[in-house]
């Protein structure tokens, strides 16, 4: 599956620290989230559906969802 992610607004981790080497998130397709790695914003981007988003982040967050 293809995703068209010219519209992404992309965002930094917030655990970033100010850095050039981050992971960036885009929320605001409808259905999916999009990461991709700050220090090369034309290459590849990851993306999942929106549920599987949410469980990922619930457990990085030490919920068991």
């Amino acid at each position: 599956m293809t995703t068209d992610l010219s519209s992404a607004s992309w965002v930094k981790s917030t655990r970033c620290g100010g850095g050039q080497d981050c992971v960036e998130v885009a929320r605001n397709m409808p259905g999916v989230v999009a990461v991709r790695d700050s220090s090369d914003p034309h290459g590849p981007a990851l993306v999942f559906d929106a549920g599987t988003w949410r469980v990922f982040t619930e457990r990085l967050r030490g919920g068991r969802s």
